[in-house]
């Protein structure tokens, strides 16, 4: 059974950092690609970062340049600096079940496996 298990949320001030983990069980296919999503009160869930198997990332606009997506081993991290009011919400990490390039990663159609969330609250 997969899992995948969020840690490292919590509540900032905007302009600071955050660092989420995610601890990641085996998946089917060693090179699943992997990202992070986000949803915020009233509004769908978004894609903020995908990493492919050959370590090639893509990032939402909205957090290009603040956020950084990388995996070590089975554990896959998002850290966001500057963070603004804007990145408040529920954070998920995501999985899909075969390769995908890292575009296809920040799309939820292309995710078969979901954590339970984390939550970060960003106050101006």
């Amino acid at each position: 059974q997969v899992q995948l298990v969020e840690s490292g949320g919590g509540s900032v001030q905007a302009g600071g950092s955050l660092r989420l983990s995610c601890a990641v069980s085996t998946l089917p296919d060693s090179r699943s690609c992997m990202g992070w999503f986000r949803q915020a009160p009233g509004k769908g869930r978004e894609g903020v970062a995908g990493i492919a198997s050959d370590r090639s990332t893509k990032y939402a606009d909205s957090v290009k340049g603040r956020f950084t997506i990388s995996k070590d081993g089975n554990t896959l991290y998002l850290q966001m600096n500057s963070l603004e009011p804007e990145d408040t919400g529920m954070y998920y990490c995501a999985a899909g079940r075969i390769w995908a390039a890292a575009t296809r990663c920040v799309n939820e159609n292309n995710i078969n496996y979901w954590g339970q969330g984390t939550q970060v609250t960003v106050s101006s």
